[in-house]
């Protein structure tokens, strides 16, 4: 029994690496640094720049909404910036699924790629609903009124639609074929969609500048009470549904509030990563297009939301459809169909940033074998992992069919914002650990470590038994705890890794319980209650501990097309700020997000045979200096328990 749990936790905790001296792959290498620049922005500048500026504006920001796009762009970046060096040091396709695989170990990595699958398919259906929703106003709701009378759905719970959206799923399975056809078919379709978006968007911040005005931006009371003349509202009702009037009328609290829903502007970028082994060059077209496409996104919300807001006052704003409601208000009333046609060109593209990355996620994990093997079935013709690309559209397309998508949106957010956080962890770890990814071997293995052993695994299917490689390591040296604050050179050893390693899954825990209290005690905190702040400020004081303890163990001297700066304060931040969005979800998300994952349990089990063994095909070759701590830990536990 002992034995059987001892190799069930060398499973969950067996990591890997990648040789890069085989650089064939079955996929088309076609697509440029401007096509991954274009998907990026597609996926990234959906409706919600239509959209969100007005919301935010009118409810929590003010005139200040350009200020929470621009703590939002920045909290983005650093997000994207440890993506852009992964993208760099593995080009192979998977995004944060691959990632947490050769960094933190198996577990890790099937709970990302299960929730990243998760949220691209919701994200897919409400984004079709939407695309579907959008056009049916601009029809004045005749499609709607048509299946409301003939096809309603009266289910109690609020599970299934009112309709059942015909529209919305032909929608789905026309994009899943021209994504089945190839790549670069795709690729051309988004980069007209996206060009288009640009331009409805340039013509908005253009003519916001022209017609606005700046007084729009410091507004006072007496502009409330013109606005509700002659209603019964009080000064007070006013102040707490308006502010305080001026550029920030509700404060440092809004702005920040304001932030955090922008933050979700900028998601969608992590679909450049997946494009790995579609890039002509990955090593030096992902960190460019991930930072570009951050870049070109932030100046067209900033934009967007001072063009608005100078154009109207933000009290007076349309949270449904703010900017037909603005060019209105400045006597350019036709302009609604120009922004009509951008917000569906906008759909589109948000709808193929969503749909592209799922199928190879998908095809990243069957081929790994930790999702049925056939779903790693690639079209020799079209170069497309064919089967995941058809069954992750089907499943797609029925859900935006069939279902009220409002209650699942926020599982979205825990699969990305997972995924954001484990980039931003695994290239913490990785800089700090001895050697490097690539193999020189042209012989592909998975080994693990248990014990100072290194042990041979066998693929799952074949039976075949890999041999083992290693390269020259520097010696182990013996732990003391001078070695955490003066370590004894330049170049990164065992040690130092671990010292990294269980330093950095340390702060982990600190942040999460220093968000928690942030999440739920917040008022608390700004009032100074005692029992509060100084578990806030101990809390703090460790993780500044931490980090210092990482920031003086050696770096791998490893070249890269791409580093991220600011190591260890900018993933870490990156990972705060994730972890307390999190935090911000409610009860009942947490409760499906439970669900989904003893789905994702039972499945994986399902496909593992009875050894948990894994046939990495053409991909692996296990990562045995990364971290040997974790394995090695489980494995006296194991035997202990």
């Amino acid at each position: 029994m002992a034995s059987m749990l001892s190799n069930f936790g060398k499973t969950l905790l067996r990591r890997r690496a990648l040789d890069f001296s085989n650089e064939e792959t079955q996929f088309a290498r076609c697509l440029s640094t401007l096509d991954l620049i274009a998907l990026g922005v597609g996926s990234t500048l959906g409706a919600g720049v239509y959209v969100l500026a007005g919301e935010v504006a009118r409810e929590k920001a003010g005139p200040a909404i350009v200020l929470c796009f621009l703590i939002a762009a920045l909290s983005s970046m650093m997000a994207g910036l440890c993506y852009a060096e992964f993208g760099a040091r593995v080009p192979k396709t998977g995004s944060a699924y691959l990632y947490s695989y050769v960094t933190v170990g198996e577990m890790c990595a099937f709970i990302t790629g299960w929730n990243l699958i998760l949220s691209y398919v919701i994200g897919t259906a409400s984004v079709a609903r939407a695309w579907s929703s959008t056009f049916d106003n601009l029809v004045e709701q005749k499609i709607s009124g048509f299946f409301k009378a003939s096809m309603e759905m009266k289910v109690p719970g609020k599970v299934l639609a009112e309709y059942p959206d015909l529209f919305a799923l032909i929608l789905v399975l026309l994009l899943t074929g021209l994504l089945a056809f190839g790549v670069s078919e795709s690729a051309l379709v988004n980069k007209i969609f996206t060009g288009i978006n640009l331009v409805v968007l340039g013509f908005v911040i253009i003519s916001g500048f022209v017609k606005g005005d700046i007084k729009n931006w410091n507004l006072e009371e007496g502009d409330f009470l013109s606005y509700k003349n002659g209603t019964n509202v009080t000064q007070k009702d006013l102040t707490e549904k308006f502010g305080d009037g001026g550029f920030a009328p509700f404060g440092l609290a809004g702005i920040l509030s304001g932030a955090a829903t922008c933050f979700y502007a900028f998601v969608g970028f992590d679909c450049i990563a997946t494009t790995s082994e579609e890039a002509k060059n990955p090593m030096r077209s992902i960190p460019i297009g991930i930072v570009a496409s951050l870049l070109i996104c932030f100046f067209a919300y900033f934009g967007v939301s001072a063009a608005l807001t100078m154009m109207m006052p933000y009290y007076q704003l349309n949270t449904d459809s703010p900017l037909p409601e603005a060019f209105s208000y400045v006597g350019w009333a036709p302009a609604r169909y120009i922004v009509a046609v951008g917000s569906l060109c906008a759909l589109s593209t948000s709808l193929l940033g969503s749909m592209f990355p799922m199928p190879r996620v998908i095809y990243a994990m069957a081929e790994d074998g930790l999702l049925f093997r056939g779903l790693s079935k690639m079209n020799s013709r079209t170069k497309t992992p064919i089967l995941a690309t058809i069954v992750s559209g089907i499943v797609a397309a029925l859900m935006a069919f069939l279902f009220d998508l409002a209650a699942l949106v926020d599982l979205m957010s825990i699969g990305t914002l997972l995924a954001y956080s484990l980039v931003a962890i695994c290239v913490l770890i990785l800089r700090y650990q001895p050697g490097n990814l690539n193999s020189s071997s042209q012989t592909e293995k998975l080994v693990e470590l248990v014990e100072g052993e290194k042990v041979a695994v066998s693929g799952g299917d074949s039976g075949d038994e890999y041999g083992m490689e290693m390269e020259d390591r520097p010696l182990h040296e013996t732990f003391t705890a001078k070695l955490l604050f003066c370590p004894s050179g330049k170049i990164p050893t065992k040690t130092s890794g671990m010292i990294v390693y269980v330093t950095t899954a340390v702060i982990c825990v600190l942040i999460t319980i220093l968000c928690i209290i942030l999440a739920n005690c917040l008022n608390q905190l700004l009032v100074g209650h005692a029992a509060v702040v100084v578990p806030c400020i101990i809390l703090a004081l460790l993780c500044v501990v931490c980090i210092i303890i990482i920031w003086r163990q050696p770096q791998s001297p490893e070249a890269l097309t791409f580093k991220v700066p600011l190591l260890p304060w900018l993933p870490l931040f990156s990972v705060f700020v994730n972890i307390y969005l999190m935090m911000q979800l409610d009860i009942s998300t947490w409760c499906r997000f439970s669900v989904w994952m003893v789905v994702g349990a039972f499945e994986r089990f399902q496909t593992c045979d009875p050894f948990c063994s894994v046939k990495l095909g053409q991909l692996a070759h296990v990562t045995l200096f990364i971290c040997p701590f974790s394995s090695r830990l489980c494995h006296l536990l194991l035997i202990r328990y």
